[in-house]
């Protein structure tokens, strides 16, 4: 396939995805809220988990069963990926299934998982057949047009949100060398970038429950000294007892000798 199609329909998966986030928030809080990290309309672990699924399960399309269990092993591995790295990359939980039932770390849970597989099956039998062949039609003009205009705009709102993510990690970085409470980090966090420009407020907006992980670099160094004093202290008493018992039995020879 050429690689101006995979790219357009990543996209439009992705602003499928951003779509349903939207509306799912729409329903709980009865607001608008831009999802995802992205400024613009997208949703990018959408439309990875599109690409991958249309790569990787065209085997399985006759398949049900296996196209079903195959897309939530897919997405549920990406979705684990993604929080993890995310987290080491900028100091935060971007979400948390702790609290449901058949979570793996609060990363991944059965909620979230089964739906994955029910879009697998959509995809590869209803939404990739109709995409790809208005995709096809185009013509090779519009198609570059598409593809170079939607790529510039596209890293461009990459860059300025990747700005802006890495803002937060750095303030949590330095928030956490100060304070001990992830709570408290995470509430200052949460002023100081509210206090910036409305691109900060937006991304907080998008993420009300973002838990920031706490830095624990004095604590470390706490635990480092602490184990090093116990160790001194261990060894002093070892000395101590040792040259006790080296005193009776210096003892214990000179009565034996009288």
């Amino acid at each position: 396939m050429d690689i101006r199609i995979y790219f357009l329909l990543f996209i439009i998966y992705a602003f499928i995805g951003w779509c349903m986030e939207v509306i799912g928030k729409l329903i709980q809080l009865k607001r608008f809220i831009n999802r995802g990290f992205l400024i613009g309309p997208l949703c990018p672990i959408y439309g990875c988990g599109a690409i991958l699924i249309t790569l990787l399960l065209q085997k399985y399309i006759k398949d049900p069963t296996a196209l079903f269990v195959m897309a939530i092993v897919i997405c549920g591995t990406l979705e684990y990926l993604t929080s993890y790295f995310m987290e080491k990359l900028f100091h935060a939980r971007w979400w948390d299934y702790s609290q449901r039932k058949y979570n793996i770390n609060g990363r991944v849970c059965l909620n979230t998982i089964i739906p994955f597989g029910l879009l697998g099956m959509f995809i590869m039998s209803v939404s990739n057949p109709f995409i790809l062949d208005k995709l096809y039609k185009l013509p090779e003009l519009w198609l570059n047009i598409l593809f170079w205009t939607i790529l510039i705009i596209f890293l461009l709102d990459n860059i300025i949100s990747t700005k802006v993510i890495g803002t937060l990690g750095r303030t949590t970085k330095k928030i956490g060398k100060e304070l001990d409470n992830t709570e408290e980090i995470t509430s200052k966090v949460k002023e100081i970038l509210i206090a910036k420009s409305a691109l900060y407020r937006r991304f907080l907006n998008a993420y009300p429950n973002i838990q920031s992980i706490k830095i624990k670099i004095k604590q470390k160094k706490e635990d480092i000294k602490r184990q090093v004093t116990e160790q001194k202290n261990e060894f002093k008493e070892n000395v101590k007892k040792q040259r006790e018992e080296i005193k009776e039995k210096i003892n214990d020879i000179k009565k034996n000798k009288k």
